[in-house]
């Protein structure tokens, strides 16, 4: 088994995919106990239908977008079904790995197994941080100035915890900003002079220890730089075009929850999606698998305006619906995704079933 396999067995281990479900399933069932509030899951039978199955649309909608902008990064290399397997994989790899982490070594890997030189998938994966990113850093001062201030939640919060907020937003948004703009500038700028301060850096004598892996990353983004060149306007049109699609289904997926539990004005729907950018900024910094627990926690601040006792109900409909979905679809995907690119003679099961448990 050569070191991909082990890497990809590992991130999808039962024991990694076991701690987001059990982190998530506990801060649901504390919100509804501690509150006793185990009497509105009855609330669920008269939500709007239409509503929640038009989140159902949503989550398909977006899916799509995800699949239709990786098939277009990589200039239609990939097929429809190959495009599928790669992100249900990724949005495995995410759900069972840290916000701040995520899933691209993995994705890195996935997409160099689909038969996608090393280089370009590198490059495919910087550049969908690098697109993600950028639709952050710009909505959210868009979000701030079209809110006037109130997509900062004060709902069931003591002034001191709203600042605290506010300094976590600043703090994540800056983080993000600043990766961004390095990226930037290391893929499409000067990848040779980023390599070269990779190594500086490291050359402090504290820092010595990471002196080879900054060698090894400073050639990755001078592979991907390279195969980033050249790219016409129509290629950056699609790439830019989806990526803003697919952010805007994900947060008006939010919107068609809560609009199933209680009438929304139009004004309430763009500060809805206004805080949904806001909210998942600050989870970008969260240290657990997919913000498990910590999504659950935060929720009913940023949205308990809106929903009133219904809050716990709608975040539990919320995860049960973007988040458990890719560990059930990951675990039936990767078996036969494992069998098709590395051949189903190539890992004996009794040795795979021994690496996932590791």
């Amino acid at each position: 088994m050569d070191q991909n396999q082990k890497t990809i067995l590992k991130s999808f281990s039962p024991v990694k995919v076991l701690i987001p479900v059990v982190l998530g399933l506990a801060a649901t069932a504390w919100l509804f106990i501690k509150d006793d509030k185990l009497g509105d899951l009855k609330s669920i039978a008269d939500a709007n239908i239409w509503w929640l199955l038009a989140s159902l649309l949503v989550l398909v909608i977006r899916d799509f977008g995800y699949i239709y902008r990786i098939r277009a990064l990589t200039d239609k290399f990939l097929t429809w079904r190959n495009s599928l397997d790669v992100i249900m994989l990724w949005e495995f790899a995410s759900a069972v790995t840290p916000s701040v982490v995520g899933g691209t070594t993995v994705a890195t890997i996935i997409l160099n197994k689909e038969g996608i030189p090393l280089g370009k998938s590198l490059a495919y994966v910087m550049l969908t941080a690098v697109l993600d990113n950028m639709f952050f850093i710009v909505a959210a001062p868009i979000a701030l100035l079209a809110t006037q201030g109130d997509v900062f939640p004060t709902f069931g919060l003591d002034p001191s915890d709203v600042s605290k907020l506010k300094m976590a937003f600043y703090v994540s948004y800056s983080l993000i900003a600043l990766y961004t703009l390095l990226m930037i500038y290391a893929l499409f700028v000067n990848p040779r002079a980023f390599k070269w301060l990779l190594l500086k850096i490291t050359s402090i004598g504290f820092l010595r220890k990471w002196r080879v892996s900054a060698f090894h990353h400073g050639n990755e983004i001078i592979w991907a730089s390279e195969q980033l060149k050249g790219k016409n306007a129509n290629y950056w049109t699609k790439a830019i075009l989806s990526t803003v699609f697919v952010w805007s289904a994900r947060y008006f997926l939010l919107n068609c929850l809560i609009a199933a539990f209680t009438d929304v004005t139009l004004a309430e729907h763009a500060l809805i999606i206004s805080r949904n950018l806001i909210f998942w900024i600050v989870m970008l910094i969260a240290i657990t698998p997919g913000g498990a627990g910590i999504v659950e926690m935060a929720f009913p601040s940023f949205f308990g305006l809106f929903l009133g006792g219904f809050s716990n109900v709608v975040v539990m409909l919320y995860r049960l619906i973007t988040y458990y979905p890719y560990l059930v679809l990951g675990s039936i995907f990767l078996p036969k995704w494992i069998a098709k690119v590395f051949g189903r003679n190539a890992v004996p099961q009794e040795e795979l079933a021994s690496e996932m448990k590791r």
